[in-house]
């Protein structure tokens, strides 16, 4: 039996257990392929075929046969509908980064992704774009709100915004911080930091734009921030109790 399915809203929730009141662990995005483990009526439960992330969605817009030609790269790139005078107007709902949308038709400057829906051209790449340099990914989130267990322009935690990287570029890399650590090598130097290197904390993972700065989902502060990497370390410490007990670069990743 055929058991490849792909997700066609513009993001779901992905919850612990079959209930709304349960914890949400992570997030499906528009276009991304997975398979149903069961469901019932209302709800779904499923394995995400990139990382095979396991959860509930009770979000049932999916198909069995998608073809991608182009992913977006933006923040978030907004729905245009085209209304009876034959303009394209805005709807005020998005598609989140490194969604993938097939095309029904197409003109210079939109593509049509569904009956009725399109989307600017200059938000896309081509399916199989790979972004080398992770700073153009990361820096996009900036200022976005944090969420625990989102992976879009509404809210991020600290995990998913290096797992985008990855996921945009079709390699695999794991959903949460405990397994990130446990994926990667043997610990770089502590003590010296560079642009690219991966910091992580029990629960917790920055990356490094220079040798000073680094990029995070901070929680206290709750949103993505440029901070100082000496002071995060010491702040970090201060606050929680917890040390630095990991780093990588991210260029031994791919």
């Amino acid at each position: 039996m055929k058991n490849n399915f792909f997700f066609k809203n513009k993001f779901a929730n992905i919850y612990e257990k079959s209930s709304q009141k349960s914890e949400v662990c992570s997030q499906i995005l528009y276009g991304e392929k997975f398979k149903i483990l069961s469901k019932n009526k209302k709800w779904l439960k499923i394995k995400t075929s990139f990382d095979d992330y396991t959860g509930y969605i009770n979000d049932l817009n999916y198909v069995d046969k998608f073809n991608p030609k182009y992913k977006i790269f933006k923040l978030k790139s907004e729905i245009f509908q085209r209304l009876k005078n034959k303009r394209l107007s805005k709807t005020k709902n998005y598609l989140p980064f490194a969604s993938k949308i097939s095309v029904i038709r197409e003109n210079k400057k939109f593509i049509e992704f569904e009956k009725n829906k399109w989307i600017k051209k200059i938000d896309l790449k081509k399916i199989d774009h790979i972004e080398k340099d992770y700073l153009k990914i990361i820096k996009l989130f900036l200022n976005t709100k944090y969420v625990w267990g989102g992976k879009n322009h509404t809210g991020i935690d600290c995990s998913a915004i290096i797992q985008l990287f990855f996921y945009y570029n079709r390699t695999f890399y794991p959903r949460d911080t405990k397994d990130q650590i446990k994926y990667l090598s043997k610990s770089d130097d502590l003590h010296k930091y560079k642009k690219g290197d991966i910091l992580f904390w029990k629960g917790h993972v920055a990356i490094c734009i220079n040798s000073k700065k680094l990029i995070h989902a901070y929680g206290p502060k709750k949103k993505v921030l440029k901070m100082d990497i000496i002071n995060t370390i010491n702040k970090i410490k201060k606050t929680t109790n917890l040390n630095l007990i990991k780093k990588i670069n991210i260029n031994k990743c791919t």
